[in-house]
């Protein structure tokens, strides 16, 4: 199994706020970490897709992979969301045939959809040093893009939930088969954890700061969610208290400390 971080080579942290630009931002690098998994021979890539720096829909991954994205006379669109704009046709023929034999998990905590008013160019693109003006035309273009996959690959990735995760990349990944699921799901499933807590007596769990918003899939909520299965009780810890926390005790939490 490899274990690929997306935001170590697309990530918002490794620009600074002055040079971000999703016109031009690629996840060529994101691809180039899945070229080097699929050297070591492995059958199974769990991608962690949060704090991208980009909005390209994952074009430039696929193209990092083999994937040939052409304009209308048949040369290869550039890297960045905006280049998306030019797309006429996407041809899989040499993408990497190792792909297919391998299962691609993508741990992925937002269920927005490519394109519209809850998309990732509009939700996520100001972060990522869009304009307003540029957010229009970014989600435009992941639409064009949308339309050409469902065109040449058959597949209607743009209101998949979390299609629109990390700039687009989950609809990316999508048409390389890969599942997109909670990332507390995939850790809990790679620890064994409900094998692990079956006899236990006290479940303890944490993390920076619990509040109301813990529920929707945060780390606690998810180990809460399999002790509850054994009715083990579980004991939350946190470093902030924050609001809302009262409704967590009607999602099975049993104490909260800071």
């Amino acid at each position: 199994t490899a274990i690929i971080e997306m935001a170590s080579t697309s990530g918002l942290e490794l620009i600074s706020p002055n040079e971000r630009n999703p016109y031009i931002t690629t996840t060529y690098g994101t691809g180039q970490l899945i070229l080097q998994a699929l050297e070591h021979n492995v059958k199974k890539i769990i991608l962690g897709i949060g704090g991208s720096a980009t909005n390209d829909g994952g074009a430039g991954m696929l193209q990092a992979l083999g994937a040939k994205l052409l304009d209308r006379d048949g040369k290869e669109i550039s890297f960045g969301g905006y280049e998306l704009s030019k797309l006429d046709k996407i041809d899989f023929s040499n993408i990497d045939q190792r792909l297919k034999n391998v299962e691609i998990l993508v741990a992925c905590d937002v269920t927005n959809p490519l394109t519209g008013e809850n998309g990732s160019s509009y939700i996520f693109g100001k972060q990522k040093g869009a304009s307003s003006e540029m957010i229009v035309v970014l989600d435009k273009n992941l639409l064009h893009y949308a339309n050409i996959i469902k065109k040449d690959l058959a597949l209607d990735v743009n209101n998949i939930p979390g299609a629109g995760a990390a700039g687009g990349l989950g609809a990316g990944l999508l048409t390389l088969g890969a599942v997109l699921k909670k990332g507390i799901d995939i850790v809990i499933e790679a620890n064994n954890l409900e094998e692990k807590i079956q006899d236990a007596d006290f479940v303890i769990t944490g993390e920076g700061s619990i509040d109301g918003q813990t529920r929707f899939g945060k780390t606690p909520y998810g180990v809460v969610s399999v002790a509850k299965k054994y009715n083990i009780p579980t004991i939350s810890l946190a470093g902030n208290i924050g609001k809302d926390i009262d409704i967590l005790y009607d999602y099975g939490f049993d104490v909260i400390f800071s």
